[in-house]
């Protein structure tokens, strides 16, 4: 791994450099001119005395100006100090104003002393007023003390060096008693007290400053300090009794008071708020020169008192009191703020070695691992922790470089989110968070979460072990995505792989195919030997499933029994090949998963149904799955156990039902539906014996559907949506029929024609608890048919109806004197159970029997069987679908008493059927009245068309 270290921060440039260089260029250029006019002495003397004074003067008052309108821009506290120096600088510029005045504008000597004087005088005080507002306070008493010290060591050392060159002579010569020495003395004396002030504040106020506005604070301490030291030349010995105005001297104070005045704009660089101490980490970490000042202050100062002390006696004069007396309060001083200073370092140091027990204490309980790894990627500190973690000593680590502990998959990543952090910056990115591999001391990988922080170039690794929580996170993403019974894929990711190969590299492969599997009969698994065994038949079935499908290929549970299977193409561009590849694969799954099953000691068998769809061009995975369901369900609707593969019309188809359903859905509002009636004949006589109830659709379109048509939609949405609207409008259908049947039946009753009416209805209707308990009894009542007039042909049940409670409603309604017909006998789940325990009076053989019993010799025989049972049992039997004169002979050789068909007549509307009603009989093919039929057909009743009525049967619900 290439070094932590290696990124650099670089500071963004302070806005404004620009001009504060131009500024900075302005302010040398003018005070150097001036230190030059005054060197060579401006060329007149009415001239310097005048730049000497009135310069001065104009400096000053653009300092007190500059100030005071700094003043009104910052806070309260440090706008306090500013109005010092503002007061300061005025001050100064009152004094040489006052100068000018006597020197220049009255031509006389200044006397002593003068409003100057006064000036002059009250420049210092203020500045060290405002050197103190802007002075950091001390927070403790000690602090106070120690700020006292310190500026008495500084202003006692400078005493006593001054009092030594200078400040004696001025006493002595007040003590003369000479006229006016007293006030010259008292005027010599209070300039250089009141500038060792100053210069002390000066500089122990120049480690004390506050951080704000530091480059305007640094600006005003230098300012004033070249001021001092002005002053200090002044009143030397040397240049006192010679100085005129206008002189070099004077361009100190000029400097000075426009170094002042440049402070707070030209020198002022507010610090970005949002600097936080990651920010002001970049700077150096140690300052040797400027940090040590503080601490060798008192030393020096002591220094200075001492040469005080010393040249006195190399001078040879006597040692003055006041030098003696300054020297021995600076050398108390001194020892009283080494006693703090040592109090304080105690303190510190208890202070500090707690602080270290105490984050030692931290590190090495913690139970996460903190590392410390150096900017060339070596660890140099590794807490005890990791035994527990990593199994691995600590001492062991040190000195280990970090590459080598990392999982060669994961370094890369690694890397290059270690060097992406180290090149943000910190305030916006002050830690990351890396997930990685580790090494343990077994040899095996440890799944381990680093909080990142920066270190002196490198970096502070705190690690813990989340191999645990990953691993969860792992079976909770597998659990999310994968069958709980079988732990195939489950739809979601099945979906997603699907969508993966359209738009993955195989996105031009339109040879990829979709396989959606139904087990056929699975129901009746769960139905017969239990869940638990159908639990067990469809993990079974996964592991077939899963072992004929390729490597590379998806298995996949959809839920129930619904399987699917992702065929990933080979690149064929010849369709014709791959069709028949895929179907072959199909035809495989098929066999391997229709073979028998051992279930609980007992062989089961179930079928397959597989739908086909292939990835035509710019086909969405929902789409191609679609066609994939559309082609299983063909499959089951052709009649199980096979391969269907996916043609357009099918979705052609689909659509067109979905049509139907929603016009079916307002046709009983819109009155789009008719009822007919279709003639039960006796093959004996010919005799009309019961009509029944037959339900025509004519939409607004204008178009006819045939109830195979309507009546299948219908139960299909009532079976798959039970509850939902669907199931709702074919309730309602059903109530309409029945209801317009017994209205009917009624009305021609009062007309004198007293034949039953039928109307089919399967075991689930009657059962409906959303219907009202006594609906049929009450429509009987309300329409006054009588007993015996109704006939319902109960369908072939679901076998999960509950018998019992249908046994209970159909006997309730048999003791009413309603007839209960067996439709499609022969063909439903339960007709030995019905038979056995249901009141039924009348058995009706299913068409398919029906169609080929003159042709099929084994049908014929089947048939035969069920009328000896039907007139065993003493009941009716009446044949569905008699379309042919042949099967008429047949069926009346059979023993079947009654037959329903074309043979005889088609569905006839109202008129058509009190017609045939009147007449009473209907020929029968083959017997006495042949040939009436074309009298019947003359007198009014349908023509009847062979084949008219060969409608496919509604299928059992």
């Amino acid at each position: 791994m290439s070094p932590p270290g290696a990124a650099l921060l670089t500071r963004p440039p302070v806005a404004g450099g620009g001009k504060g260089l131009a500024g900075q260029l302005v302010l040398a250029v003018v005070s150097g001119g001036y230190a030059v006019g005054a060197a060579l002495g401006w060329g007149s003397e009415k001239l310097a005395n005048f730049m000497g004074d009135f310069g001065l003067s104009a400096a000053g008052l653009l300092a007190a100006v500059s100030c005071y309108h700094y003043a009104r821009t910052v806070d309260r506290r440090e706008r306090g100090a500013w109005l010092m120096f503002a007061f300061s600088s005025f001050m100064g510029a009152l004094g040489n104003a006052v100068w000018g005045w006597y020197e220049v504008l009255l031509g006389e000597k200044v006397p002593e002393p003068s409003l100057a004087d006064f000036a002059f005088l009250c420049f210092a005080p203020p500045a060290i007023v405002g050197l103190l507002v802007l002075a950091k306070r001390p927070v403790t008493r000690a602090g106070w003390v120690c700020l006292g010290l310190d500026s008495w060591l500084i202003g006692g050392s400078l005493l006593t060096l001054s009092w030594s060159l200078a400040l004696a002579n001025a006493a002595r010569t007040a003590q003369s008693g000479a006229p006016g020495s007293v006030p010259r003395a008292a005027l010599s004396l209070a300039y250089p007290l009141l500038d060792i002030a100053l210069v002390s504040m000066v500089l122990v106020l120049h480690f004390r400053r506050s951080a704000n506005n530091r480059s305007a604070v640094n600006t005003a301490i230098a300012a004033l300090a070249l001021t001092v030291l002005s002053d200090a030349l002044f009143t030397s010995p040397l240049l006192n009794t010679t100085y005129r105005s206008g002189e070099i001297l004077d361009a100190g104070w000029f400097a000075g008071s426009l170094l002042l005045a440049y402070a707070p704009w030209g020198a002022h660089r507010p610090e970005p708020l949002d600097r936080g101490p990651h920010q002001r980490a970049d700077r150096p970490h140690s300052r040797p020169i400027t940090g040590s000042l503080p601490a060798l202050t008192p030393y020096l100062a002591a220094a200075v008192c001492t040469l005080g002390i010393l040249y006195n006696v190399v001078d040879g004069r006597k040692v003055d009191r006041m030098v003696v007396f300054t020297g021995c309060t600076v050398v108390l001083a001194l020892v009283i703020r080494q006693g703090i200073m040592l109090l304080d370092n105690i303190a510190l140091t208890q202070e500090l070695a707690q602080k270290e027990n105490h984050f030692r204490s931290l590190v090495q309980g913690s139970s996460d691992v903190i590392m410390i790894a150096a900017p060339t990627g070596t660890l140099r500190y590794v807490s005890p922790a990791a035994a527990g973690v990593y199994g691995r000593e600590a001492e062991e680590l040190v000195g280990s470089e970090l590459a080598t502990l990392i999982h060669p998959d994961d370094l890369g990543r690694v890397v290059h989110e270690v060097r992406r952090f180290l090149a943000a910056p910190p305030a916006e990115e002050p830690t990351t968070r890396i997930e990685c591999r580790f090494k343990s001391g077994g040899g095996e990988w440890l799944n381990v979460e680093s909080t990142v922080n920066r270190h002196q170039g490198g970096l502070i690794l705190n690690s813990r072990d989340v191999t645990e929580r990953v691993r969860l996170q792992a079976q909770l993403q597998h659990s999310a995505e994968h069958d709980p019974l079988t732990d195939l894929p489950n739809r979601a990711l099945f979906t997603r792989r699907v969508r993966q190969a359209l738009t993955g590299r195989r996105a031009g492969d339109h040879s990829t195919a979709v396989l959606f599997i139904d087990l056929d009969g699975f129901k009746a698994v769960n139905d017969t030997i239990g869940h638990q065994a159908g639990d067990e038949l469809l993990v079974e079935a996964a592991r077939r499933l899963q072992d004929a499908v390729r490597a590379g290929d998806t298995a996949a549970r959809l839920g129930g029994d619904e399987f699917a299977a992702l065929i990933l193409g080979d690149g064929s561009r010849d369709r014709s090949a791959r069709e028949y590849q895929v179907h072959e694969i199909a035809e495989r799954l098929r066999a391997t998963l229709s073979q028998p099953y051992r279930i609980a000691g007992s062989e089961v068998r179930v079928a397959a149904s597989i739908g086909v769809a292939f990835a035509d061009p710019g086909i969405t995975p929902s789409d191609l799955m679609r066609n994939a369901d559309l082609a299983m369900y063909r499959a089951k609707a052709g009649g199980k156990d096979r391969v269907e593969l996916y043609a357009p019309q099918m979705q052609a188809e689909v659509v067109r039902k979905a049509e139907l359903a929603g016009r079916l859905r307002t046709a009983l509002h819109e009155g789009e539906f008719a009822l007919l009636h279709q003639p039960v004949v006796s093959l004996a006589t010919g005799e009309v014996t019961v009509v029944v109830a037959q339900a025509r659709w004519r939409s607004a379109q204008g178009i006819l559907f045939t109830p195979a048509e309507f009546l299948r939609v219908a139960e299909q949405s009532e079976g798959g949506a039970a509850g939902g609207p669907d199931a709702s409008r074919t309730a309602e259908l059903g109530r309409w029929l029945l209801e317009e049947a017994v209205e009917q039946a009624a009305e021609r009753h009062r007309a004198g024609h007293d034949v039953p009416v039928a109307v089919r209805m399967t075991a689930q209707r009657l059962l409906d608890r959303s219907l009202p308990r006594g609906s049929v009894e009450a429509l009987l009542a309300r329409h006054g048919l009588p007993s015996g007039a109704l006939v319902l042909e109960l369908a072939a049940s679901d076998p999960r109806v509950p018998f019992d409670e249908l046994e209970r409603r159909l006997t309730a309604l048999h003791r009413l004197g309603v007839r209960i017909a067996l439709d499609g006998f022969g063909s439903g789940y339960a007709a030995i159970s019905a038979l056995r325990r249901l009141p039924v009076d009348l058995l009706k053989l299913d068409r398919g029997l029906v169609e080929g019993v003159v042709e099929s010799a084994r049908l014929h025989k089947i048939t035969a069987g069920l009328l000896r049972i039907a007139n065993d049992l003493g009941m009716q039997s009446v044949a569905d679908g008699v379309d042919l004169p042949e099967q008429v002979a047949a069926l009346r050789a059979m023993g079947c008493s009654h037959g329903q068909g074309a043979a005889f007549s088609g569905p006839l509307d109202e008129y058509r059927l009190r017609r045939a009603l009147v007449r009473g009989t209907f020929p029968v093919p083959g017997g006495t009245a042949q040939h009436a039929l074309a009298a019947g057909a003359s007198g009014g009743s349908m023509v009847i068309r062979r084949g008219s009525n060969n409608e496919t049967p509604v299928p059992p619900t």
